[in-house]
């Protein structure tokens, strides 16, 4: 059975809306001709994730995601992807959009990667935009708080 999972890796975060997130993201996923199998969203710190890239992909560098593709099967969806709450509010910040907004914004990112839309040359990078921009106007929902996001607590 298809299914999406939210997991936190040294924070305490809770997303809002996960139902209607999770509807979302599988809607993108069919949309672009794809079957789901099982995706995961690790939700993390900063510290988290730049040890999952140093170590996985040999970047020393932070990140907002970072994403594994764990599909076996040509056309079906399977992954675990981690977010960086910190890099979320960092880039809200930067690029003056809304906490949430920019959550969704990597949270689909992640999808598209795993669909396979690729960012680093820039005509990539325009289309994945694209791509970003469009599935974040079909979301068919509302959430009550686009500025910031909750808060997110650090484990010892």
């Amino acid at each position: 059975m298809p299914s999406i999972h939210f997991f936190e890796e040294d924070i305490r975060f809770n997303l809002k809306n996960k139902n209607k997130v999770k509807e979302w993201v599988k809607t993108t996923i069919a949309a672009e001709g794809y079957k789901l199998n099982e995706l995961n969203y690790i939700f993390c710190s900063d510290s988290y994730l730049l040890t999952i890239n140093q170590q996985y992909l040999d970047h020393d560098t932070y990140t907002d995601i970072v994403t594994f593709d764990n599909s076996e099967n040509e056309g079906v969806i399977e992954g675990d992807i981690f977010i960086s709450i910190d890099r979320i509010r960092e880039n809200a910040e930067k690029f003056g959009t809304g906490e949430t907004n920019e959550l969704h914004r990597v949270i689909i990112h992640g999808a598209l990667h795993l669909l396979g839309y690729k960012d680093k040359k820039p005509a990539d990078k325009q289309l994945m935009t694209n791509k970003e921009d469009h599935y974040l106007d079909a979301r068919n929902f509302t959430y009550a708080d686009s500025k910031r996001l909750g808060k997110a607590d650090y484990s010892p």
